[in-house]
């Protein structure tokens, strides 16, 4: 009786220590998820959207491009340090045109101080057509769009020595095109130069655009070329030049792709093989966290259904002649149309003739 006893009590003891060693594990964190500020005016398909900055800004633009909201990316290339975003910017307002003085040949190629190198061109008149015509393309484009993200990368920026050619010593360089070391001068922006040149070229496009909202995010990719230390002392100068920006302005707000990455994620397994870049898992998880908290419901649906559209569009069949996929098409016809009637002002062409095909 008393063994019974002792054995059902044990039982129960073991029960117990298993449900609160359940409840222990249940409850703890291993990392800190960070809640994104909801954005106050949200983004739907109807805004345009002119996307400027870091190599990020690209990750986040393809994105949006691959589920139909209506983007220009980059209209002078990859730009990392405010300098150059504040230049491209007022470049684009005043519908700047550039002459054969404003650019250099090196490498066999003619190229641009304030342009990524996939504007230079084997002729100047190349180099030169392709930089124009963005600059034309930005102008109207940054005139009408209703949001501007600004992803800034760096404050290091890069003047130019005597040595470098068509270009004024002391200003900034945008790309240095893997030109010589001794043709620039390194330094790091203080947080107040910083602040002044924004400053003046936020006015600028509330000016150009009154009805023009800004999003600022800092790259989270890490500089380190520039050494460690030095990569965290660009970013905090950046930081607390952004974030007194946002207090001051209405229009103007932050999504921290950064913290996102570097505080949330944490951890080598979300960098690529270069351990400076973000990979695919973090940029996937920095883009659900910007359609959650810059998206309404209604703009997330659509984009859960052009997402089931775009898996359908890179379908590749084993049979491409069977019934069966035959009344894939025709399934994916008839859910493309109906998105298109609803949706008439976004391009359903490539999808519904590769749908009709079947």
């Amino acid at each position: 009786m008393s063994h019974s006893l002792f054995v059902i009590v044990r039982v129960s003891l073991l029960l117990q220590a298993n449900q609160f060693a359940f409840k222990i594990s249940f409850e703890m964190k291993f990392r800190y998820e960070l809640e994104v500020k909801k954005l106050a005016e949200p983004i739907s398909h109807m805004h345009q959207l002119l996307l400027l900055g870091s190599c990020f800004t690209e990750n986040i633009g393809e994105k949006l491009d691959r589920y139909k909201f209506t983007t220009l990316q980059n209209p002078n290339g990859i730009l990392f340090n405010p300098i150059s975003v504040a230049e491209a910017l007022t470049d684009a307002i005043e519908k700047k045109e550039l002459t054969e003085s404003n650019l250099f040949y090196y490498n066999e190629a003619w190229h641009s101080w304030k342009h990524h190198s996939r504007f230079s061109g084997l002729t100047k008149e190349e180099a030169l057509q392709k930089m124009n015509k963005s600059y034309d393309k930005a102008h109207m484009f940054l005139q009408e769009c209703d949001y501007l993200l600004l992803t800034l990368g760096s404050a290091w920026i890069y003047t130019l020595t005597e040595k470098a050619p068509s270009a004024k010593p002391g200003t900034v360089a945008a790309n240095n095109h893997k030109a010589p070391s001794d043709w620039f001068t390194r330094r790091l922006m203080s947080t107040e130069e910083i602040l002044r040149v924004l400053d003046n070229v936020i006015h600028r496009l509330f000016r150009f655009n009154p009805a023009l909202k800004i999003i600022f995010t800092i790259s989270p990719v890490r500089h380190l070329r520039e050494g460690a230390v030095e990569n965290n002392r660009s970013k905090a100068a950046l930081i607390q030049a952004v974030h007194h920006l946002v207090d001051k302005f209405d229009r103007l707000s932050y999504f921290p792709a950064y913290e996102l990455v570097i505080d949330d994620l944490r951890d080598y397994r979300f960098f690529a093989e270069d351990l400076v870049h973000p990979n695919y898992f973090a940029t996937e998880y920095v883009w659900e966290k910007m359609v959650g908290a810059c998206m309404d419901e209604k703009t997330k649906k659509l984009v859960e259904e052009i997402h089931a559209i775009n898996l359908a569009f890179q379908h590749k069949p084993f049979n491409a002649g069977s019934s069966q996929h035959r009344t894939f098409l025709h399934s994916f016809l008839e859910r493309t149309q109906r998105l298109a009637e609803k949706h008439p002002y976004l391009d359903w062409q490539k999808e519904l003739a590769y749908f009709s095909a079947g």
